[in-house]
């Protein structure tokens, strides 16, 4: 019975970790998700020990709701995308307007992704050590793409990346429960909005 019982525990234990390599493993992404579900439950149960935790910090301490801790996640995900992407565009882009624009991308999507870090780190949010596997192929495929064709790519990719991100920051400036999400949010929209006007000027596509 009690070698049952252990059996039983350690199944459990191998499931939460998704353990082995098969289609059942998470990427950094979705593990984050998770682990910030397991973290809020914990915290909900042990406040007390949580605002000591985190007292003196600029930000309150958590739990924060399921929703602003996965716009945390996804937010650090779209950052890390832009920032390889760019970085990519940097020396591979034959544009001298696309390589200013990789630039840009790199310096203020680092600075967000530092304020979020610090925030999440106050708030008990894990964020994505890596970019999501689905992200990361694109950036592979736009890696090994060269000249103009790679200049087009990175322009329609970061078309679409930051059309997405103004919906999610602007969703997220309305509807974040927790005060300092929802103050980053609404402070970083304006600059992913200067970023989405900027590459449609780039790509003539208004």
């Amino acid at each position: 019975m009690k070698a049952l019982s252990t059996l039983i525990v350690s199944a459990g234990i191998c499931t939460l970790l998704a353990c082995g390599s098969g289609s059942g493993s998470k990427d950094s992404v979705d593990s984050s998700k998770a682990a910030n579900d397991s973290t809020a439950n914990a915290m909900k149960s042990d406040s007390m020990n949580t605002s000591s935790a985190n007292a003196g910090t600029q930000y309150s301490p958590g739990p924060v709701s399921k929703g602003d801790a996965d716009f945390a996640v996804d937010a650090a995900n779209g950052g890390m995308t832009e920032v390889a992407a760019s970085q990519l565009a940097q020396t591979s882009a034959t544009s001298q307007r696309v390589k200013d624009f990789a630039n840009m991308m790199v310096q203020d999507h680092t600075k967000a992704g530092d304020e979020l870090k610090k925030m999440a780190a106050a708030k008990s949010i894990t964020l994505p050590a890596t970019i999501s596997d689905k992200n990361q192929k694109k950036v592979d495929d736009l890696g090994k793409k060269t000249g103009t064709d790679f200049d087009k790519a990175y322009v329609n990719m970061m078309l679409s990346d930051h059309k997405g991100a103004v919906d999610m920051f602007k969703k997220e400036s309305n509807d974040a429960k927790d005060a300092d999400i929802k103050t980053w949010a609404t402070q970083t929209l304006p600059t992913l909005q200067m970023h989405l006007d900027s590459i449609k000027a780039i790509s003539g596509k208004h």
